[in-house]
């Protein structure tokens, strides 16, 4: 364990949807419970206003993209269920098997953080709501992109050494590129973007790849990271 105040010899970044928590879960059951409520066309129209909010702003909206398929007088009293589904979702049956313990493992080695991609309503609320915020002691950063907010970080969850977990390979690419050796890169294979063969030979191998987030509950320092860090 780290002393408060004292610079950790590792912080460790752990991302949340697919790393952590089983979003494509999460989108399966919605797009179940839209079609129920709405009809094939309405989650069809839902997840077209889902793309088209996400490319515009750079984040998912789940809760704007519901306020966006509102139509007054025709569809007001379904849309609140489809919010009540959203915000009661049972976030903790979600958690990937192993990724508590993989927390409290970490640990021991340093600083356990998450750091999201998201919006500031849902993606907060998710987290808590999955019992995440509490087993990182409350240490959440939330961004639009985070890989372009790593001086923040740095500002922010000061380190010796960043081990960073992520299901994107590309993202992992771009933090290797801008900190080199003062992060050890793990990629976890869990859900859509890890397991898109294609889309990730484009990119350089990481420093460890996983085949699930319950393997961290054996992570040991020396084996991942340049140097013993």
């Amino acid at each position: 364990m780290t002393p408060m105040n004292a610079v950790p010899d590792r912080v460790f970044l752990l991302d949340v949807d697919n790393t952590l928590f089983d979003n494509d879960r999460l989108q399966a059951d919605l797009r179940h419970h839209l079609t129920n409520t709405l009809g094939a066309e309405g989650n069809q129209n839902y997840w077209q206003r889902y793309e088209d909010l996400r490319s515009r702003f750079g984040y998912a909206d789940y809760l704007g993209a519901v306020q966006a398929l509102r139509q007054p007088g025709r569809n007001d009293l379904l849309l609140p269920g489809i919010s009540r589904f959203l915000l009661e979702y049972p976030f903790s049956d979600a958690v990937f098997d192993g990724a508590l313990a993989a927390i409290e493992h970490l640990a021991n080695w340093g600083r356990p953080v998450i750091l999201s991609d998201g919006d500031a309503v849902y993606q907060p609320h998710k987290i808590r709501g999955a019992g995440l915020a509490e087993a990182v002691d409350e240490r959440v950063f939330i961004y639009v992109h985070k890989q372009h907010m790593l001086a923040q970080i740095e500002r922010a969850q000061p380190a010796r050494h960043y081990v960073m977990v992520d299901d994107k390979l590309a993202l992992l690419t771009a933090v290797k590129q801008a900190w080199g050796s003062r992060v050890t890169t793990i990629f976890v294979r869990q859900g859509h973007y890890a397991l898109d063969s294609a889309g990730n030979a484009r990119y350089p191998s990481p420093d460890l790849t996983l085949e699930h987030i319950g393997e961290l509950a054996q992570w040991q320092p020396a084996r991942t990271a340049p140097g013993g860090l």
